[in-house]
This record gives C-alpha cells, sequence and structure tokens, in this order.
C-alpha cells in the first residue's frame, strides 16, 4: 500500500485503511532506523499525526515546517519518497531532516531546535506579500518548547499580522526528559478533563501572543486527530491556533516506548574497533575531580545521558544543571557561576555550540572567567548530515580573544587536559569526535600551549596534526613514508590557541603539512599558514574546504574532502621532485 500512495489516494482511504497505513509506515521506519541508523522514537510517537496531516492538508500548496526534523519520517514517506526511504542518512541518499534540496515537499530545512516558529511566520508573511492562498503549519515539541526562540517568534505575531498553525506535540521528551517551568505549565495543560477550568485560565497566555488554544487531544489518536485538524483547518482562515497533543514516543514498540531516551537516536557504529566514547571519560574523569573539588558543576542543555553526564547527575544532583535546549542561556548561566568562584563545565555537542557563540565573546570570554567548554562531536560526524557536522567550532573560536582551545590526541590525553583544567583560571574550550579508536603510546604532561613530537624525521617534511583523526591518519602515511625511505616528523598540536610558538621556530623542516578535523578557514592550517608567511616555508593544508559537508560515514567523507592518510602520503611522495 505504502511504495504507491499518493495525496491524492491518501485522502480517499477509510479509516481502517489509514490504520493499517500508519502500521505499514511504523514498521518501515523501525526496521529502516535499526539498519541505517537515525532518530527512532520521536518518529514513531508522530506517525498518526502525519498521516492525519496529509489526509487534512495539501502539502503540494499547504507549507510544513517541522522543528528540528526529527519527526519527518512518515511525512517523506508520504510525499514520494517512500523507494527512496531506504537509503535514508547514507551518503548520497535521503536525508534525515527536512531538505528543500530533496523535495518539493520540504519547504524549510532544520536540524536545530526553536527555529519552527519563526520559519512558519515568515513563511505566512510572504504568502500575505503575495497574495497567495495556502495554509502553513509548525510542528513543535515540548523539547523545542523550551527555546527562546519561540518566544521572539511569539512575540511578532501580532506585528506580522499573519495566520499559523502550530501543532505542539508534547511527549514529555526531547533527547532526554523536558526540564524547566514550561515543562511543568504544559504539565497543568496536559491534566484531565476534570481540570478543565484550571486549564482554560493558564491557556490565556498564548492569547496574550495572538494565539487562539486548543488542547489537549491524543496525538496517536487517528480518528480524533483528522477530526481536529479538519476543524483547525476552517479557524486559519481567521486566526492563528496553538493545537496541543499529547503523542506516545515510540509508540507501537514497546522496547522504544519504556526507553525513549535510549531510543531517540539510534547509532550505528562507523568502526568495528571502537574502545569507548570521550563522553564516557568525561563524565568519569569530571565526577572524579567533582569528589576532590566542591566548586565544580557541569551544566548541559538537554543532553545530559548523550555527553556522559548521567552518573555526574546522580552522584552531585546539587551541581548538576540542565537547562533544556537552551544554549545560549547555558552560557550565560556558566559565565555567572564562574564570577562567584564556580567551576563550570559546559557539555554541549559542536553543532550546538554555535548558538552560543555571542555568549562566549562578550559574557565568557571577555569577562576571562574560568569557564571549561566541553565540545563533543567535534569535525566530522556523520550521517546527520549539514545540520550536525562539527566542523566550524574550531574556525569561530579561533578569534576570541582570551580563549585557550585544546584538541586531545586520545581519550588518555583528554583525561590529562581535564585535570589540567581544574586549576587553569581562564576560558577553554576541549574539542573532541564521538569514538576514540585509538590511545596511543605516547603520553606526556600537559603544559599550556605545549605541543608534543610523537616522531622525529630527517628528510624535508613536518606534519603538525590537531586532534585524534588527524594524528592517527598522519602517523600512519608518515610509517608508510618510512617504509619508502622518507622520514617524517610528527608533531601533536594538542593546544591549538595558544600556537607552540618555541616549536614552531624550531622546526626545521622546510615543508610543514598541516592536517585537522575542522574547515580550513579559520582553522589550524589558516593560523600556520599566517605565521610562516615570512618565513620561507612551503605550506600543504589538509582541511575541509569551503562547503557545507553532507551526510556519510566518517571515513568516507573525510577521504571525499580530501583529510585522509592517502592525499597526505601521495604529497608528501610526490612533492620536492
Amino acid at each position: 500500500m505504502l511504495e504507491n500512495i499518493t495525496g491524492e489516494q491518501l485522502k480517499k482511504m477509510s479509516l481502517p485503511q489509514l490504520s493499517a497505513l500508519c502500521e505499514e509506515v511504523r514498521q518501515k521506519i523501525i526496521s529502516t532506523v535499526f539498519r541505517n541508523g537515525g532518530h527512532l522514537s520521536s518518529n514513531l510517537g508522530t506517525v498518526e499525526l502525519s498521516v492525519a496531516l496529509h489526509y487534512v492538508f495539501d502539502f503540494q500548496k499547504d507549507k510544513l515546517v517541522f522543528d528540528v526534523g526529527h519527526q519527518c519520517y512518515t511525512h517523506k514517506m508520504l510525499s514520494g519518497r517512500f523507494d527512496k526511504f531506504e537509503s535514508l542518512r547514507k551518503k548520497g541518499g535521503i536525508s534525515g531532516f527536512p531538505k528543500r534540496e530533496e523535495s518539493s515537499y520540504d519547504h524549510y530545512n532544520t536540524g536545530h531546535a526553536g527555529t519552527s516558529v519563526s520559519a512558519a511566520l515568515g513563511i505566512a508573511k510572504a504568502r500575505d506579500v503575495k497574495g497567495e492562498d495556502f495554509d502553513v503549519i509548525a510542528v513543535i515539541g515540548d523539547g523545542s518548547f523550551n527555546n527562546g526562540l519561540v518566544y521572539e517568534a511569539f512575540n511578532s505575531l501580532r506585528l506580522l499580522n499573519t495566520r499559523i498553525l502550530v501543532i505542539l506535540n508534547d511527549n514529555g521528551m526531547s533527547i532526554a526528559p523536558t526540564v524547566g517551568s514550561m515543562h511543568e505549565y504544559l504539565e497543568i495543560l496536559s491534566a484531565s478533563d476534570e481540570h478543565n477550568i484550571k486549564r482554560d485560565k493558564h491557556a490565556k497566555i498564548f492569547e496574550r501572543f495572538g494565539f487562539a488554544y486548543d488542547g489537549v487531544y491524543d496525538g496517536n489518536d487517528l480518528a480524533k486527530m483528522i477530526e481536529k485538524l479538519k476543524e483547525v483547518k476552517e479557524r486559519l482562515k481567521t486566526e492563528s491556533v496553538i493545537l496541543h497533543v499529547l503523542s506516545k514516543k515510540g509508540k507501537g514498540y514497546e522496547f522504544c516506548e519504556e526507553n525513549p531516551e535510549a531510543t531517540h537516536g539510534i547509532s550505528i557504529s562507523s568502526s568495528d574497533s571502537v574502545s569507548i566514547e570521550y563522553s564516557q571519560v568525561l563524565g568519569k574523569t569530571l565526577t572524579a575531580l567533582a569528589e576532590k573539588n566542591k566548586n565544580i558543576v557541569a551544566v548541559t542543555a538537554a543532553m545530559t545521558s548523550s555527553l556522559g553526564l548521567a552518573e555526574f547527575f546522580e552522584k552531585f544532583p546539587e551541581r548538576s544543571i540542565d537547562v533544556g535546549i537552551c544554549e545560549e542561556h547555558a552560557t550565560i548561566l556558566c559565565a555567572s557561576l564562574a564570577t562567584e568562584g564556580i567551576k563550570p563545565y559546559y557539555a554541549v555537542y559542536s553543532t550546538f555550540l554555535q548558538r552560543s557563540y555571542d555568549e562566549i565573546v562578550l559574557d565568557i570570554c571577555s569577562q576571562n572567567l574560568p569557564v571549561t567548554i566541553c565540545i563533543d562531536r567535534a569535525g566530522i560526524s556523520g550521517s546527520d548530515g549539514e545540520t550536525h557536522q562539527g566542523v566550524f567550532d574550531l574556525s569561530f573560536l579561533s578569534s576570541v580573544p582570551n580563549l585557550t582551545i585544546a584538541s586531545p590526541k586520545d581519550v588518555k590525553e583528554f583525561e590529562a587536559i581535564l585535570e589540567f583544567s581544574v586549576n587553569f583560571n581562564a576560558p577553554l574550550a576541549i574539542r573532541y569526535p564521538r569514538e576514540c579508536k585509538n590511545i596511543f603510546k605516547m603520553q606526556s604532561e600537559i603544559v599550556l600551549g605545549k605541543w608534543e613530537k610523537m616522531c622525529s624525521g630527517d628528510s624535508k617534511f613536518a606534519i603538525i596534526a590537531s586532534g585524534e583523526r588527524a594524528v592517527t591518519i598522519s602517523l600512519a602515511a608518515a610509517q608508510r613514508l618510512f617504509d619508502k625511505g622518507i622520514k617524517v616528523s610528527v608533531i601533536n598540536a594538542r593546544f591549538v590557541k595558544p600556537l607552540d610558538y618555541e616549536m614552531l621556530d624550531e622546526i626545521k623542516e622546510k615543508y610543514i603539512v598541516t592536517v585537522e578535523d575542522n574547515m580550513l578557514l579559520g582553522g589550524l592550517g589558516a593560523m600556520l599558514d599566517a605565521f610562516y608567511s615570512d618565513k620561507n616555508k612551503i605550506l600543504k593544508n589538509f582541511a575541509y574546504e569551503d562547503k557545507f559537508i553532507p551526510q556519510g560515514g566518517v571515513n568516507e567523507l573525510m577521504c571525499e574532502f580530501g583529510v585522509s592518510e592517502e592525499a597526505i602520503f601521495r604529497y608528501i611522495e610526490n612533492a620536492d621532485r
């Protein structure tokens, strides 16, 4: 049934046929995600809602915006992409997020939380200006509903004088259980029917912004969803509406229903030899350090378990802060904690740290406050694609005064840098990938701004590499070159800022090769290009070009974008001939 479905056919189906379709969709999501990886429980929870939306609205003209996009798989299958769905998150396949480049049914690219209401308002305003006629719907989860962008958008609804439908998909979860006052507020609204008076009173906050509030409904009840969406579609002719629905994250798959946090995202390992994740080391090390230092506080933005902090949060609840999906707030919170003598550690994915740039510059670094930012998933992250590749942090942080940036070569060095950080009285950023694949025999004392020579050569070539992936492929290339009689020096640039100027001045080799898991612009290579600009050296940079990096496996993308053992080996083998 699903493989041949079109929008017109779906609208002619009976309720039993639609229910059967929902189960077919659900099984397809499960089988594909367990094979390819992806967001499982969130997509399973929105199957009925998505089918109902496609039944009531016409997305050949109506516009649908998903917040983040963790709920878009059913929509993709119902909009002509069923035959491509098995390529989900694979290189050259369909994205795990909405993509305008992929389909005319995807009207706005998303991947980070809180953007949907602003996007929907902009699309609706453009419709009004152009005199067109279609409906605009934003689907947003209760986790994203914590994000401040949502309320900036709410604040402009009357100003824009337009009409949209916001569907609040409330399942009590984001990546982790939803926290905060807004979550408690939604719980009041979600109370049983005997609390109707209380509900009506509290729902008036949305009326202040210009929305009519309508809720709460079972988002997994297909018949009721279709009935309610038909009613709301008529109301959109005269007003904007917030439709509050409750859904079961992981619906239809018992293990997901019972473990929604563990099954939010299913990962397919990029290596058969992964020994440990950096997040595990962060949690273990930070917990041990906090035993000795009562001023250590851990801060996260809705990703406690994913960042390895579950043990810390359990052991030190009074020193554990999860602010929800509010990265900017988390950054300022860390800065203000530091002004009072607290030692905050802010753990965050590289892709989400981008949202905190202004606060890093002004609140942390301009005040020179001892906040440690632990940047997980730095470098290429793989199958989530452009919105989640962590290849910009080194570039946007390297120009910020007072900030020290470290990039450990393995988890042992990561532990040592965390221990170093406790007594470091200035802003510090530590960047690292998800997986540790190598633990090197060489380990040396961490000294601010000092690098480590991993091997020495007597040729014309020195490789300066930053981070585990870069060091690993550099040493592998050096070994291959050694086998051909070319001895190459390999240097672990574990501090990218400050650079080790003493070692740089001592390098005798004519050819300097830089390797990093980051964009070239603003990264290690660019910094060394500037340093050596008047020093009669020949530099070759292995870093990512000025492009957004699509989805795919980590290794295949690194090779495609020229950061690989083979590329380094070939360059040095053929240089200076």
